[in-house]
Formats: C-alpha cells, sequence, structure tokens
C-alpha cells in the first residue's frame, strides 16, 4: 500500500495521464465565444445561448450536437457562467423524452483554450459517450465555470464542480428538446472525483426544478487527495522516473487552490521557478504545460513545505474533499488495478468511507486494467448499473 509523501507525484501530479481529449492547437468556439461574457447573469441554471455544435466536435453516436451557454455559482459562491456540449442520440425519443447523463470530464488543462466542448474528443471518449448516446441517453458535458469563460476554473475544487454539473443539465433542460427529467452522472480520472462530488450535491442542488436524479458512475476516481496535497514541500519524497505531467498537475493544483483561496498565502512557500511554473499553468493546456515545465520536478516548486501555512489544512479540506455521506441515490466505482495514475487504493479506501457510512455503493475491480482502460471495461457492469438505477422509481 502507498502511503505518506511517496503518493504525492501519483494521484496529485498525474490525475490524468490519458488525454480525455484529442487537443488541437486552436478552439473551435462554434460561434459560441463567451471567454469575455460580461452581461448581466441570470439566476443558476438559466439557459443563455445554445448553437450547433462543430461536427468535427461531436461523437459518432449523436443525431444532433450543441454548444451551450449557462448560468451557475462559481468557488466564490458568485455568480458566473459555463459552456457546455450537449450530445442527442439517433432516432425517436421514447415516450417522456430520453434520459440525461451529464459527463464530467477530466483534466485538460486551465485555459479558455482547453475547454474540451472547443476541442475534439479523444478516440476513447468517442466512443464512451457514442456508448451512452446508443443505450438512449442524452448527454451534456460542461466544461466547469471558468474554462472557457470569465475567471480562473477551480481545479479540484468539489462544490464548484458540482454547481457547474448540476446546473448544466437544469439548463440543458430549457433546450427544445424531449428530455425526461431523470438524469445521471458519469465521469473518469479527476471526472470521476468531479461525478462523485456532483452526486452528493445533485438532489440539493437541483431542488425545485423537477429534475429527478437517479446515481452515479465513477472510474479511476481519486480520494483523499488533500491529505496529500497537504505534505507537498521542498523535500517530500518523489518516486523515481517522473514525467512532465507530474509539474503540470501540481501546477494546476496550485493556481486552482491560491484562486480561490487568497487568504492562503501560497506564493510565499513557492520559489521563482515554482511561481512562474503556476503562472503558466493558469493558460496552458496540459500538453503545452507538460513540455514548459519539463525541466522542473515537483519539489523545485517550493521553498518551505505548504504546511507551514496557516489555516492551509481546513482550506484544503473545504477546496477538495470529497463527502463519504448524505449521498441519496446509488453509487459506481470502477477501478483497474494496474492504474498507475490514480492508484487503486484511493478508490478503494473511498468505497470503504463510503459503506462505513451506509451509502448504497457497488465497486467493480478490474485485475487486468489501467486508468485509461477501465473506462471502457466497466461498460458491461455500469450499463445495467445505470439501468437499474433509472428503473428504481
Amino acid at each position: 500500500m502507498l502511503t505518506g509523501v511517496s503518493l504525492i507525484c501519483a494521484p496529485v501530479c498525474a490525475l490524468v495521464l490519458a488525454p480525455t481529449a484529442a487537443w488541437a492547437a486552436e478552439p473551435e468556439w462554434s460561434n459560441l465565444d463567451a471567454r469575455r461574457y460580461d452581461a448581466p447573469i441570470p439566476r443558476a441554471g438559466t439557459l443563455i445561448a445554445a448553437v450547433p455544435l462543430d461536427p468535427a466536435l461531436s461523437v459518432a453516436g449523436a443525431e444532433r450536437a450543441y454548444r451551450i451557454l449557462y448560468s451557475t455559482v462559481d468557488q466564490h459562491d458568485s455568480p458566473a457562467v459555463s459552456t457546455a456540449a450537449v450530445f442527442v442520440p439517433r432516432g425517436q425519443a421514447p415516450e417522456g423524452g430520453w434520459p440525461v447523463i451529464a459527463w464530467a470530464h477530466g483534466t485538460v488543462g486551465l485555459g479558455d483554450d482547453c475547454a474540451p466542448s472547443a476541442q475534439p474528443r479523444s478516440a476513447r471518449d468517442n466512443e464512451y459517450l457514442t456508448h451512452w448516446l446508443d443505450q438512449g441517453y442524452a448527454v451534456v458535458g460542461s466544461d466547469y465555470a471558468g474554462l472557457g469563460t470569465p475567471g480562473l476554473m477551480s481545479y479540484l475544487n468539489s462544490v464548484a464542480t458540482a454547481h457547474s454539473v448540476v446546473d448544466s443539465v437544469i439548463a440543458m433542460h430549457e433546450m427544445d428538446l424531449p428530455l425526461s427529467p431523470e438524469w445521471a452522472i458519469v465521469g473518469q480520472s479527476q471526472g470521476g472525483g468531479a461525478a462523485v462530488n456532483s452526486a452528493r450535491w445533485a438532489t440539493e442542488f437541483s431542488r425545485g426544478t423537477g429534475l429527478d436524479y437517479r446515481g452515479v458512475v465513477a472510474t479511476g476516481t481519486p480520494f483523499n487527495v488533500e491529505s496529500i496535497v497537504k505534505q507537498a514541500g521542498p523535500d517530500m519524497a518523489l518516486p523515481p522516473n517522473l514525467g512532465p505531467a507530474a509539474n503540470s498537475y501540481t501546477g494546476y493544483i496550485l493556481a486552482g487552490f491560491r484562486e480561490a483561496r487568497p487568504d492562503i498565502d501560497v506564493d510565499s512557500v513557492l520559489t521563482p521557478a515554482g511561481l512562474d511554473a503556476v503562472a503558466k499553468a493558469e493558460t496552458l493546456c496540459k500538453p503545452q504545460l507538460d513540455a514548459a515545465l519539463a525541466g522542473m520536478t515537483p519539489t523545485d516548486f517550493f521553498r518551505a513545505p505548504l504546511a507551514r501555512l496557516p489555516g492551509v489544512d481546513a482550506a484544503l479540506d473545504a477546496y477538495m474533499g470529497t463527502p463519504t455521506s448524505g449521498y441519496d441515490r446509488p453509487i459506481f466505482l470502477g477501478v483497474g488495478m494496474q492504474d498507475r495514475d490514480v492508484p487503486p487504493n484511493l478508490t478503494l479506501q473511498l468505497d470503504e468511507a463510503l459503506r462505513a457510512n451506509g451509502q448504497d455503493v457497488t465497486l467493480k475491480v478490474y485485475p487486468d486494467e489501467d486508468h485509461s482502460g477501465t473506462v471502457l471495461a466497466s461498460v458491461p457492469d455500469s450499463t445495467p448499473f445505470l439501468r437499474a438505477a433509472f428503473d428504481r422509481g
């Protein structure tokens, strides 16, 4: 079992080594560029605009696809806007409308150009999202507030991400589409964590809208990462043969946390190189940031331990902690035992903590699968799980 500082560059610095999007140099905004949106923001969950998605950014199973702009709540508990992609299945909607899946994406970067709805999907995600469309679910994939919209996307922020995910579903239901009020959440890796956190607040954040949240599917899910981040510093132990992704994830975590909690003086424990790296992390997509920080290691970010900052422990708990009770619908966790991006032990710890608190959890273990491979390997198990969740009434 990996414990302590030896974990620092496993779940924290390599949350999503497998790309979640086929990243391109230039984004395609599909005639909806919201990077400088400055109009009044309506109540959270309001659909502000919807346009056809550029066909090059759609997925094989979608008959129609859209890019939408909607209102939500950001990491400062302030009104914000986010964008999302909407995919509609082929064929005629069933009586009562298409049930909905909210797709929670993994790490792509914090810069506006990294927004998944403005980039092509990876081959894996194309196949995975097409599967759910073929099963008769409409899909909405939030970019999360600040990614392609004003502000900074609050990386790994549990509550802010939940608002973005839930509000995307509410806004989608304002489109002229035949949609059922029943919906579920699906996510992988960083998005797996986002999916579980969104599940905790799904019913609360959608109350009064008429929506009916049914359950969550999460694979490659990190848990209790905040306890590992608390150990970051110049003397933290690092595993051998670290790649450039380790630096990118360190940068993204520090950039997001610093912006969300200006009362915690993160800059005071960073080296000049660390300050420069975190500044780059605010704008560069992951392939670019990997290249820009290739000469560093995570210890190079720090001149003093992060733990020396007053209040940092409680702040990290609030920023990225995952609740282990209070879920009102079933949870599916899929874990590949060959996962070297998010150590399997983290998902197993989440499963154990949820069960200890009486939550309804289904755990499926895939002995021969790695981080990315677990996504498609889990389909034979997660498909009937989700179908049963919708049938429970």
